[in-house]
């Protein structure tokens, strides 16, 4: 049996319904979650639904039990990235009580020299659990996801078709964007083959791009000129606050930001083409798609 944690949440989700079109029988699959109340929609489905919390080992023992596959959707705790560690910890622990023999677990993409970045702290917590589960003896999988391209309305705002200005510290820096939907369907070509245990792949996109080229793809689609300016990070934080925005999110954009101008994010890779048997979602599609 396999079972996904994190089921009802978009990566869940999607991987689920991905494995249902690969030909994964709904009786082999179960899904946990913290709220069954919002788990109707894969009841219907005939997904098995077990309700646990990764802060809660007990739950996790007892929802892991009779699973042969597990995958674990990293944590989104919004408090001290310490907290995501823990719980992949207890996840881990919880699936070698309950005799799991293979975890995938889904990390984020790095590059040797990613303590030097604004997203050290952020890194270290998907490298910690790395090591805890390759030390295990669980056979294990990590797929190291790329930023999803699903973040780019939201960095370059809601009214950019308005304004024509993207406003973005990112300087020149590029980034492998690729789309949720697809590393939702590579985590289901993982579970559902073989031949994965003790991998590790960096599933990005084949070519990485600026925000100068989002611009210019911004521009054809909408018709007119959308153009990319990269202020000092001090300023495009007093802009964000002054706008009245949420310290919580001023610290998550400064920090994906900052990161994309540090080249952090510019990791291309040809694993998530191989597994998809086509090439992934261009940024240009992508728009094209969100803005056409």
């Amino acid at each position: 049996m396999i079972l996904v944690t994190g089921a009802t949440g978009q990566l869940g989700a999607k991987t689920i319904d991905h494995l249902l079109t690969k030909g994964v029988r709904a009786a082999d699959m179960a899904a946990l979650v913290r709220d069954a109340a919002k788990a109707q929609s894969l009841k219907e489905k005939g997904i098995e639904v077990r309700v646990g919390d990764y802060t809660d080992y007990d739950s996790l023992v007892n929802a892991f039990t009779g699973v042969d596959k597990l995958l674990l959707v990293s944590s989104n705790d919004r408090g001290a990235v310490e907290n995501r560690t823990a719980h992949h910890i207890n996840v881990i622990k919880a699936a070698k009580q309950a005799n799991i023999k293979h975890i995938v677990y889904t990390s984020f993409v790095r590059k040797p020299t990613f303590d030097e970045t604004a997203i050290a702290a952020f890194q270290n917590a998907h490298v910690e659990s790395e090591l805890f589960l390759k030390n295990s003896g669980l056979a294990y999988t990590i797929l190291q996801n790329g930023i999803y391209l699903e973040m780019i309305p939201v960095f370059v705002g809601g009214n950019v078709a308005e304004t024509g200005v993207i406003l973005f510290p990112a300087q020149s820096g590029k980034a492998s964007w690729v789309l949720r939907d697809e590393l939702a369907e590579a985590a289901a070509h993982v579970l559902a083959t073989n031949g994965h245990e003790n991998k590790i792949y960096a599933l990005t996109n084949t070519e990485s791009i600026s925000f100068d080229e989002i611009a210019t793809d911004l521009s054809a689609t909408f018709g007119k000129e959308i153009t990319y300016t990269s202020p000092p990070v001090d300023e495009f934080e007093s802009i964000l606050k002054k706008a009245g925005v949420p310290d919580l999110y001023i610290g998550m954009f400064m920090m994906w930001a900052v990161a994309q101008a540090q080249g952090a994010l510019d990791v291309e890779d040809t694993t998530l083409a191989s597994f998809l048997g086509r090439k992934p979602t261009s940024v240009r599609q992508f728009i094209n798609t969100i803005y056409g």
